[in-house]
């Protein structure tokens, strides 16, 4: 299926995202290291820890945060603002203010990472 993924969206190193349907991830989504993920949708604002594995048709929702390790089954709809934790994925609590701007802070920290490297490697910069 066709990915498409969002602005202010990284996908860090050894992270897979697969599906056999279309896959839509919002924007500014931190995905860690070493997440399996074959979400269906991915709304904005959301932080996958890293090692968590995202199993088919899984939804979430915006600025939801699934802790490192968690595995989401398949078809799971998580609602916006969910901290998950555990195998298999249960919602623990409401995500708070402090969880919000790690959200936050995380996405904007990679893409002034992404700024900076391409900078100091004299990569092309998209203009547009």
């Amino acid at each position: 299926g066709k990915i498409e993924i969002g602005q202010n969206t990284n996908i860090q190193d050894n992270s897979v995202v697969h599906g056999d349907a279309d896959v839509y991830i919002g924007n500014s989504v931190a995905i860690g290291h070493r997440v399996m993920c074959h979400a269906k949708q991915i709304d904005d604002h959301v932080l996958i820890g890293n090692g968590a594995t995202v199993n088919d048709g899984v939804e979430i929702g915006e600025y939801s945060l699934l802790a490192s390790g968690t595995v989401i089954i398949d078809g799971v709809k998580i609602p916006p603002k969910s901290l998950m934790v555990g195998v298999p994925g249960k919602r623990i609590a409401t995500v708070k203010e402090r969880h919000v701007e790690l959200i936050n802070r995380t996405a904007e920290h990679y893409v002034n990472n992404g700024k900076r490297y391409k900078n100091q490697g004299n990569l092309e910069q998209d203009t547009s």
